[in-house]
């Protein structure tokens, strides 16, 4: 009999797994969860299972119905918005910080990462190029030294997996955004706290134009 994950591994395990699903389109808004079937899924017991649950209840990601059990909630694009208006303030305080407070060894990964970039967009690389994002979205927030921001834009991110997911997919984005994050990494490198604030502040203007421009698109349902 294989071992099953229990406690706070098995925990971390399924909601990590579950956060991965909902990026990748494996698990969509409505889908309901079924506990056994994810502790059969990911090895873990139901205990394990129904912990993670509750973490990602906490993060706003699922939704835990009484007597109906657990479901991933659906976000609609207004709220979408109004998250990404909450993160810009925080990002913004973020870069504003990380250009003054940044390591030398912080902003070199932050040059390998421009660079890096720029050769996803070339080569198409778009998981690459995710995984980029994500890596410089973090890096200046580690740089910033700001704790309590960093806790709270975890906690903002949860529910927007997967309007983050879409966006990355919708042709000519990272050619789009790439601008944006070298404006980041060049005003972090450089030392000018205003202008990685005006930089971080212009991305996720963007990132809201392009929901808004999603939800116009998308097609109204037949009555």
């Amino acid at each position: 009999m294989t071992d099953k994950l229990t406690g706070a591994v098995g925990r971390a395990y399924v909601a990590n797994a579950i956060r991965q699903a909902l990026r990748s389109g494996d698990l969509v808004p409505g889908q309901r969860l079924v506990e056994l079937e994810l502790a059969e899924s990911y090895g873990t017991t139901r205990g394990a299972v129904r912990e993670a649950l509750q973490d990602l209840a906490a993060e706003d990601i699922v939704e835990i119905v009484p007597r109906r059990g657990a479901r991933i909630r659906a976000v609609s694009v207004e709220e979408a918005v109004q998250i990404t208006e909450c993160r810009s303030a925080l990002e913004q305080l973020c870069a504003r910080k990380a250009a003054g407070r940044a390591d030398e060894g912080q902003r070199a990964e932050l040059e390998r990462i421009g660079t890096d970039m720029r050769q996803a967009v070339a080569d198409g690389a778009w998981d690459a190029y995710s995984a980029l994002n994500q890596r410089l979205h973090e890096l200046v927030i580690e740089a910033s030294g700001q704790e309590v921001a960093r806790r709270q834009l975890e906690r903002l991110n949860g529910p927007m997996v997967r309007f983050q997911f879409r966006l990355a997919l919708r042709p000519g984005r990272p050619a789009q955004s790439l601008p944006q994050h070298l404006a980041i990494i060049d005003a972090v490198v450089g030392g000018d706290p205003e202008a990685a604030a005006r930089a971080a502040a212009a991305h996720l203007d963007d990132v809201i134009e392009q929901l808004r421009s999603s939800a116009a698109q998308a097609p109204v349902p037949r009555r």
